[in-house]
């Protein structure tokens, strides 16, 4: 390899390294509001709702979607088909399985993560805390158990779209931060063209 390409190289991954290290504190300012207000407004209607020992609503899966819903809003992942279609999937398999396999946890657990990993991947919702939303429904409380195909709706849909609707408005208050990214944007605008004609 000659020398000047391996010194073009080295610069170009230099510049990258740098790129990616620079710190954007207006970046990690409204990363942070955003997921504090949202997971905020969960919290808040949990602790109002229920007696402060039971915190059935407030589940993990919703402090990795905030990372992503909030940190690194452009990511495929991240954008609200994903958000809000992962954690309904998994939680409809999560549920499903706690049902047939009540007793066999150490079937049901990871039964219920790896089906909800495939079927988001078919219905193009992949959402990485949608296998901890499945697992919650297989290994969570007595409380989450007994809520059954509930569990879908409350807390998974209801805190799913609190997140969502707290990621359009945060993400989408300075120039620099656009939500849902610009492909997303473009398959919506395309289906309600369609619609309408």
């Amino acid at each position: 390899m000659p020398i000047k390409k391996i010194k073009r190289t080295y610069r170009k991954t230099k510049y990258v390294l740098y790129k990616e290290t620079l710190v954007d504190f207006t970046e990690h300012f409204w990363a942070f509001i955003g997921s504090f207000i949202g997971l905020g407004i969960i919290t808040f209607l949990e602790y109002k709702a229920f007696p402060q020992s039971d915190f059935i609503f407030l589940i993990g899966s919703f402090g990795a979607s905030c990372v992503l819903v909030y940190g690194v809003i452009q990511s495929p992942l991240a954008q609200p088909r994903n958000l809000v279609g992962g954690h309904l999937v998994s939680a409809i398999i999560g549920v499903s399985i706690q049902k047939l396999l009540p007793e066999l946890i150490w079937v049901a657990a990871p039964l219920a993560v790896s089906l909800s990993i495939v079927f988001m991947q078919i219905t193009k919702t992949l959402h990485p805390p949608g296998g901890a939303t499945a697992l919650i429904a297989v290994t969570g409380s007595a409380e989450i158990k007994d809520l059954g195909y509930l569990y879908v709706i409350s807390p998974i849909l209801s805190g799913a779209l609190i997140l969502l609707i707290i990621a359009l408005i945060f993400n989408n208050l300075t120039k620099n931060r656009s939500y849902p990214s610009l492909p997303a944007r473009t398959k919506i605008k395309k289906l309600f063209l369609k619609k309408k004609s």
